[in-house]
């Protein structure tokens, strides 16, 4: 049973708004800058929720907070220059998502607040100086994608059983990406799986590493990144027609037809963010703002995508599952 919230095609106008702070009679309205790394539609659902909790707080778009929206596109070598723009744009605060949207922003600015979320390790990606502490301009809330790798692993062993070679898909130019990558390095070590690198940096080196992983292992862990999950059509049905098993850093590329995905709800993630960027409109300092890290974490199964594979999950996992794609 599908547990995440589905906002649908809810236009991001028609919002119930139970309280209004009172705009300013004259002068610039309070700006937010979204920095997005993918495209405005295939992040649709996270927008809308991001934009809903802030109307719930007071923040209307137009009548009391403006917004401005830059999207990369999943273009990495983009998040230096829209990050550059929205600091020349002085909005109030910038919200992101993603390390490397974040470290773009946070090298853009130092006086601007900053607030990420799906950021596996600020500490370990120098976003902040402790979880507890961040220091600076920038706080927000972390995935734990690192501390989580092993536990992805496993899982995905539960499925295959025969897991003996195990490729690693990640974006090099993502700080964060190799660390998870490094992650999955040592679980893969403890549990004796041969590991292999899968390394890109663009969408067009996407489809020439997989073809060469063909017949060369036995499933393929793909770390989230705001690449793959702007490619996500592609590399699930790469891997369907290869028949490899999939696990994600993503659900997004579950629900396009990749096998499973063990992360945090990131739609409540993008609700709290909202949070932080009210609190920051209002006076208060990121410095002072602890990052927050996810408590739940939801396994996601695309059945239909493991019929399609052969593979029988086993119901005990089935019986754990958060959402069972049918």
């Amino acid at each position: 049973m599908d547990r995440r919230v589905f906002f649908g095609t809810l236009g991001l106008g028609l919002l119930v708004v139970p309280r209004v702070i009172e705009a300013q009679p004259t002068g610039k309205l309070p700006t937010v800058g979204f920095l997005g790394p993918t495209t405005a539609l295939s992040a649709r659902e996270r927008t809308v929720v991001f934009v809903k909790r802030l109307q719930e707080l007071g923040w209307v778009e137009g009548r009391t907070v403006a917004m401005e929206y830059r999207w990369a596109d999943g273009r990495t070598e983009r998040f230096g220059e829209l990050a550059a723009e929205l600091v020349r744009l002085k909005v109030d605060v910038i919200a992101t998502w993603g390390t490397e949207t974040a470290v773009a922003a946070k090298q853009a600015t130092s006086t601007i607040p900053i607030v990420f979320t799906i950021v596996g390790d600020p500490v370990g990606s120098a976003l902040v100086a402790s979880l507890a502490r961040p220091g600076g301009n920038i706080t927000g809330l972390s995935t734990q994608h690192n501390d989580t790798a092993g536990k992805r692993l496993e899982l995905l062993r539960e499925v295959v059983p025969h897991l003996r070679r195990l490729a690693v898909m990640a974006n090099i130019g993502n700080s964060g990406d190799m660390l998870e990558a490094r992650a999955v390095q040592v679980a893969a070590r403890t549990l004796g799986i041969k590991l292999s690198a899968l390394e890109v940096r663009r969408a067009e080196e996407i489809t020439p590493a997989l073809q060469a992983l063909r017949g060369q292992v036995d499933a393929l862990y793909v770390v989230g990144d705001a690449l793959f999950f702007a490619n996500r059509d592609r590399i699930s049905a790469w891997a369907l027609d290869a028949r490899l098993p999939t696990m994600h850093g993503t659900p997004s590329i579950v629900e396009a037809g990749g096998l499973m995905s063990y992360t945090p709800n990131y739609l409540s993630l993008f609700r709290r963010a909202a949070d932080y960027v009210d609190k920051i409109l209002r006076g208060l300092k990121p410095a002072d703002l602890p990052v927050e890290q996810p408590t739940k974490f939801e396994l996601v199964i695309n059945l239909k995508t493991a019929k399609a594979l052969g593979l029988t999950i086993p119901p005990s996992l089935l019986g754990r599952a958060d959402e069972i794609i049918q």
